[in-house]
């Protein structure tokens, strides 16, 4: 597979792309400045995918009570970002997009001057904001339906560094990853884009209604031979539920959210299922309308 490196028709925007991994990268500062940031990006992307498959043997396994060695330095950001969560099922994969994203940041960033900067991997984003800086989040309740219903002002300052949205919507519209729950989508904001991917992946999992006889559920395996998930049951498709059924599976879920903010893993959460949705930790304070 072929990598590839090029500025995006507006000039100002990084696209790196090998394989699966599709990243877009922008920074601010002196043109210098991003131009020597861009060139140590694409230096460091050129040895991610190669660095993960080595590894993949591992990090396609569920986590238990022992840590496994691994080598690669993203592969070790999956595991940290994966391993509060190993009392539940969970596999490093949890926590690829985002741990890409802080890796490729950390290459743009290293000895540059940059005032603000993003590597955005699919919706799982890696943020670079020097004091006074900000920066805005859309929020999509259905990523089948690519609509805002609100966005998030991140400034600097609130140890929010990283983005990530996970739930059952996102494989049926073109993501990467399965769910076992039924959220439209869960985002949230946690200190790096791993924490806030893996974070996510649980949370969406919790929004959920067990047994429900109209929920369509399908071995991940069945869908992808190489899913991490193995047979487990995974959301391929969600009847419209009433009220009383959202309200129950939001709840379900908003009760992950609020302890993994009590317990700082995370600083906020948006849960969205059919129309409807919870807001949790910080971002009560950062939601505003669209």
């Amino acid at each position: 597979m072929t990598m590839h490196c090029a500025l995006l028709p507006d000039g100002r925007r990084l696209h790196l792309q090998h394989g699966p991994i599709d990243l877009v990268i922008e920074a601010w500062g002196d043109p210098a400045e991003v131009a020597a940031a861009y060139r140590q990006a694409a230096r460091c992307f050129q040895h991610v995918l190669h660095g993960l498959v080595t590894e993949l043997p591992v990090l396609r396994q569920a986590i238990g009570s022992s840590k496994p060695v691994l080598r690669d330095r993203i592969a070790q950001r999956m595991l940290a970002a994966c391993w509060p969560y190993r009392a539940r099922f969970i596999t490093p994969m949890a926590a690829v997009a985002g741990a890409v994203a802080d890796h490729v940041l950390a290459a743009l960033l290293a000895g540059r001057q940059l005032s603000k900067a993003y590597v955005n991997n699919g919706g799982d984003i890696a943020l670079h904001l020097l004091p006074g800086e900000s920066f805005d989040c859309g929020l999509v309740a259905d990523p089948a339906l690519p609509r805002l219903f609100g966005k998030m002002r991140i400034a600097a300052g609130l140890d929010v560094a990283g983005i990530a949205t996970s739930g059952a919507a996102t494989k049926g519209s073109g993501g990467r990853s399965f769910s076992f729950g039924i959220a439209d989508s869960v985002t949230v904001l946690a200190i790096n884009a791993a924490a806030a991917d893996a974070a996510a992946t649980m949370i969406a999992n919790a929004v959920d209604l067990p047994g429900h006889p109209s929920i369509d559920r399908q071995p991940a395996s069945a869908q992808d031979p190489d899913s991490d998930l193995g047979a487990r049951l995974v959301t391929m498709s969600v009847p419209v539920l009433s009220d009383m059924e959202i309200e129950t599976a939001l709840t379900c879920g908003s009760s992950v959210a609020e302890e993994l903010c009590q317990r700082r893993l995370i600083q906020a959460a948006v849960l969205t299922l059919q129309g409807q949705f919870r807001i949790c930790g910080a971002g009560q304070q950062l939601l505003s309308a669209a």
